[in-house]
């Protein structure tokens, strides 16, 4: 549990240092700033993140792993869901900002550790018990009332639900396959990460960013004074959130995982009042208490420990 825990609290530090980079691109005078900016931060994130774990597992004298980690076929699985949770599940997430905005978007995305543990259940025969859904649901609701916002700019309903529930089959499914693809130690969970992150960072080097016309302002934004030292950070945070996410994975199973995970939400409001100073209100409290208790009971098993 405490890994799984550990990934949701790096998550939503990750959360708050992209909000800032994010803020410091937004001021920069760029082209199509506001559809670009969302492709280029995750392809910075990612490759900052994959960048810090190959030198963690390099430190660790763990390098001819990854090596012959990469000759196994778990590796392609592993692969195949980096590509449904990065390519996939992003782009969805963020083109469903665009037509229904932030708000509704949140909402709808909140449900992915539910579907997650369902794929799960009916592919991985991982047990998941009516206390457990009880959890999972409890925290679920609370993200959804943390994130809802009635003030969303609505262009094109039924075609930005659509691209919501892309991202949420997308990170689900990454959980499972990722889980399969580690089920017979070929593929350690440090090794998964950097194949997870190389692999998400070269698709959208290779495809996206190319498509969207955003290289020239990708590069803009990497060397603009200080911007490089926010992605840097923000990558090492994330390259350890998704280190212990897949650690949890490994070893508690995916529903449990997705339902520590995605206290992040409740970590970031944290994290927004210790680095700005944006004090929460008592019922973002309650909510973030909710979110972290309802995870909590979602993993909870009485021959684990924290």
């Amino acid at each position: 549990m405490r890994n799984g825990l550990l990934s949701g609290i790096l998550w939503g530090l990750d959360t708050v240092i992209l909000g800032i980079f994010l803020g410091r691109v937004d001021g920069m005078s760029l082209e199509n700033a506001a559809m670009i900016a969302p492709f280029l931060s995750t392809f910075l994130h990612d490759t900052a993140s994959a960048f810090w774990m190959f030198l963690y597992s390099l430190v660790r004298g763990r390098y001819s792993e990854l090596i012959e980690a990469l000759k196994t076929r778990n590796a392609k699985v592993i692969m195949i869901g980096a590509l449904l949770g990065g390519p996939v599940g992003m782009t969805g997430y963020v083109l469903a900002i665009g037509h229904i905005g932030p708000g509704y978007t949140a909402v709808i995305s909140a449900i992915y550790p539910a579907v997650g543990a369902m794929l799960a259940s009916l592919f991985l025969k991982e047990v998941f018990r009516p206390r457990q859904w009880f959890g999972l649901l409890m925290s679920i609701a609370a993200i959804i009332a943390l994130s809802y916002s009635t003030s969303s700019d609505v262009s094109n309903f039924i075609f930005g639900v659509t691209l919501a529930m892309i991202s949420v089959i997308g990170w689900a499914g990454e959980g499972v396959i990722c889980s399969y693809g580690m089920r017979d130690e070929d593929v350690g969970d440090e090794q998964a990460i950097i194949i997870r992150q190389a692999t998400s960072a070269i698709v959208f080097a290779a495809i996206i960013l190319p498509i969207v016309g955003a290289w020239r302002q990708t590069i803009q934004v990497a060397v603009h004074d200080m911007n490089l030292w926010y992605v840097l950070l923000a990558g090492l945070a994330g390259g350890f959130s998704y280190l212990f996410y897949y650690r949890a994975i490994h070893r508690i199973g995916v529903g449990k995982s997705m339902a520590l995970n995605i206290t992040y939400s409740a970590w970031a409001i944290l994290f927004d009042f210790i680095f700005l100073g944006n004090r929460p209100g008592i019922l973002s409290l309650v909510l973030c208490a909710l979110i972290i208790i309802g995870a909590i009971i979602a993993a909870y098993e009485k021959d684990e420990v924290l």
